[in-house]
């Protein structure tokens, strides 16, 4: 399921690091890789679990493969916290008016 590829792929904070350095524009593995320390395998296959998400796409140029950002597949996500935002500014505004009740 799409859907919760794109929350598995967000859920590790290295690969939401890679996302905000991908946002900068395209980047080959070693020059993302040169970024953490792990193992270029281990940054592979944080690259693989973004691209199954739909969040970064990836490009053969030459030998090199370079990776780049795919935001647009975040809707899910904003769409996700967009009904919990209501949700809660909903429940926010029922316990003001009833705090604003008993004040008078």
């Amino acid at each position: 399921m799409p859907d919760q590829m794109v929350f598995r792929a967000i859920a590790d904070p290295t690969r939401r690091s890679i996302m905000v350095m991908l946002a900068d524009g395209e980047q080959s593995l070693g020059q993302i890789a040169s970024n953490y320390r792990m193992t270029r395998p281990a940054v592979t296959k944080h690259l693989k679990i973004l691209e199954e998400g739909g969040l970064i796409r990836v490009r053969s140029q030459g030998r090199e493969r370079l990776h780049r950002l795919q935001p647009e597949a975040l809707q899910t996500v904003t769409d996700w916290l967009g009904f919990f935002s209501q949700f809660w500014d909903e429940k926010l505004e029922i316990l003001k008016r009833a705090v604003e009740a008993d004040d008078e």
